[in-house]
């Protein structure tokens, strides 16, 4: 084809989403330094800041997710929506994109829905485990289906399906090399004690929050040691916290900005289950314990833990006993060599590399069949 190739990448509303984004983005410029690249995401969500902060032009669109509680915010979603579904037509009439690509979150599905009307192709990445409803739906039309899961036929046409794996931050493929004492220094730790890492995603998590709060609390600290990313809803609360209860064998951060340092130096990790958050930590390879969050589309965490816990691969705690439970554990791991190592091995092994360069691939291919 003649001229610049122009392709769309839409989703957001937290890290997961956003990460793997910018990661595609990248590879696509590496593959095609002349290609011209527009994200679409949600107004008033993280990749609002975090797309501009990486170089790339972003249009965001009113729409929002569905409350799963009873709320009168509700009452607004089909007029956000058939807002956001009439603003994507003008940016796709306006842009003219040889291809789209949606990596996840509410955000994707007007501006997908619209190119399909426009025939505009468009690839979807499907980050989880279990798909949900929307890419279920705009899979049908789509040229191909970016999966990170085997046995994704359930779901999508399997002549559609590749393959790929989730695409991660650049520094994360980097983290088996760093040295530990290295990454120990950066943060301030003791070398003498072992190293838990509780990660609640880019968002904070309230469980695991309290979790943290609440072997605090029991002064249980014996070797351990703790790198604290809570989130920026929390630190109020986490600053009000910290004063009354303070602990010199913690270390607690909004965010963890050297999140590869922070994976180096950990011993094992407590998490949420988010599928960019799994991909990430087969690459590092680390042992860890995961938390899924009730609060998401079909209970997908779940299913993204299970696919590790049935492999050996990683435990899991539920949401509701957490508090009391998943520091216990996580603690009763870094004494059990055997089963980290056991573990640390087999998520090793369902590391799928060079994903966003794969997709991009994908993505090219279908700009010179245009």
């Amino acid at each position: 084809m003649n001229g610049k190739i122009k392709i769309i990448i839409t989703g957001g509303g937290t890290g997961g989403h956003i990460f793997p984004a910018i990661s595609i983005a990248r590879a696509l410029e590496k593959l095609s330094p002349e290609c011209e690249i527009l994200f679409v995401g949600a107004l008033g969500k993280m990749e609002m800041e975090r797309v501009p902060a990486e170089g790339f032009k972003i249009v965001g669109l009113p729409v929002v997710g569905l409350k799963r509680n009873l709320s009168a915010e509700n009452l607004k979603l089909p007029g956000k929506i058939l807002k956001s579904l009439k603003m994507a037509g003008t940016i796709i009439d306006n842009y003219k994109p040889d291809v789209a690509v949606g990596v996840g979150g509410y955000a994707s599905a007007p501006l997908l829905w619209i190119a399909s009307g426009r025939k505009v192709p468009y690839i979807i990445q499907e980050q989880n485990s279990f798909a949900g409803l929307a890419n279920r739906i705009l899979g049908r039309k789509a040229v191909k289906v970016c999966v990170a899961y085997t046995g994704m036929e359930r779901f999508f046409n399997k002549n559609k399906i590749i393959l790929t794996g989730n695409p991660v931050r650049e520094e994360i493929t980097k983290v088996p090399q760093i040295d530990k004492n290295e990454a120990i220094k950066h943060f301030g730790l003791d070398p003498s004690r072992k190293t838990i890492l509780v990660l609640g995603g880019s968002l904070g998590s309230r469980t695991l929050n309290e979790s943290v709060k609440s072997w605090i609390s029991r002064k249980d600290f014996r070797d351990v040691q703790v790198i604290w990313q809570y989130g920026k809803a929390y630190r109020k609360d986490t600053e009000a916290f910290l004063e009354k209860n303070s602990c010199d064998c913690v270390k607690d951060y909004e965010f963890v900005k050297r999140v590869d340092l922070a994976l180096a130096a950990a011993d094992v990790v407590v998490t949420r289950a988010g599928a960019g958050t799994i991909s990430e930590l087969c690459i590092a390879g680390k042992a860890c314990i995961f938390v899924p969050s009730p609060n998401v589309a079909e209970d997908h965490q779940t299913h993204n833990a299970m696919a590790l816990v049935k492999e050996n691969a990683a435990m899991m705690v539920a949401d509701d006993v957490a508090v009391e439970r998943v520091m216990v554990k996580a603690t009763a791991l870094l004494n059990d060599i055997a089963k980290k190592e056991m573990m640390e091995r087999n998520i090793s092994l369902m590391a799928l590399y060079d994903s966003a360069e794969i997709i991009a691939r994908e993505v090219l291919k279908i700009t010179t069949k245009k």
